[in-house]
């Protein structure tokens, strides 16, 4: 299992917002960012440090391992 740390988390969002700003008047965050915010709101309610990636649903997964292909430049 491989745990993700809020540090990283925040930075997948954060790489993702600047791949994709926000849009519209209401200012959403794109699909990924979105998906990736729930878990990263939890892990601060929760007083959290680290979560497993097999715990995301579906959507946060693709987005956080795309994250991490993109970081590393395994895609363009």
């Amino acid at each position: 299992m491989s745990d993700i740390s809020i540090n990283d988390l925040e930075a997948a969002i954060n790489f993702w917002r600047a791949r994709s700003p926000s849009s519209g008047d209401e200012l959403k965050l794109c699909e990924e960012a979105s998906a990736l915010s729930k878990p990263y709101a939890l892990l601060i309610v929760q007083r959290g440090s680290a979560l497993q990636l097999e715990g995301l649903d579906p959507k946060a997964r693709n987005a956080y391992e795309t994250y991490v292909r993109l970081k590393d430049g395994l895609e363009s």
